[in-house]
């Protein structure tokens, strides 16, 4: 009898087992950052009627490959990210970032749940996941509304307690998608665009 898992891992390189080991934790932030950002923003979550934290994190994490929904306008991706920062959407706005967050990162990794030695991740892609991680960190602690409020809350606020957990979680992120994206130009000794002019989510194919 053939051992499924053995001759998975025989199908892998370094390069494979790193990136599996990568999207892994990436999850494990990705949730833990949807907890934390309903706990810290609770009116979100109560713009649809009888939704938990447990159903949202049922909605997307369980939800395999491209995550389109009619909540959203079917936006993905940086569109969804983009949707979450406009002041006139009426909708829930954590679940707009975390759908284009999670719907970012499986982008960058093909929307492949694990990698093999026939698959090829772009660099490119990593390195920009990465540095829209940044401006996505960015965004939220300085869009506000018109009348000067955040229109997500993330970081400790002025006569709060300091609280840099947020600030953690992206800085993770940020890190392990930089590493695969070296990692991955240096198997294919290729180089990668490091150029960043602005806090605009750079493109992606999603």
């Amino acid at each position: 009898m053939i051992d499924t898992k053995s001759f998975n891992s025989l199908a892998k390189t370094d390069i494979d087992m790193i990136a599996d080991t990568s999207q892994h934790e990436l999850n494990r932030l990705m949730d833990e950052l949807l907890v934390k950002l309903y706990k810290r923003n609770p009116h979100e979550l109560d713009k649809v009627s009888g939704m938990t934290i447990g159903q949202r994190q049922n909605q997307i994490f369980d939800t395999p490959g491209r995550l389109i929904f009619k909540e959203l306008n079917k936006q993905q991706g940086t569109a969804a990210l983009n949707l979450a920062f406009n002041p006139d959407y009426q909708g829930d706005r954590v679940f707009a970032l975390m759908t284009g967050l999670v719907g970012m990162v499986r982008s960058s990794y093909n929307w492949l749940d694990e990698q093999f030695m026939f698959d090829s991740l772009n660099e490119q892609e990593l390195f920009n996941c990465a540095r829209n991680i940044e401006v996505l960190a960015w965004r939220l602690s300085n869009t506000r509304n018109a009348n000067g409020k955040l229109l997500l809350l993330s970081n400790s606020q002025p006569g709060e307690a300091e609280n840099l957990s947020y600030e953690r979680i992206f800085g993770k992120m940020i890190a392990i998608q930089d590493m695969m994206a070296f990692a991955v130009a240096g198997k294919w000794e290729r180089g990668i665009n490091s150029m960043v002019k602005n806090v605009v989510f750079l493109p992606m194919g999603i």
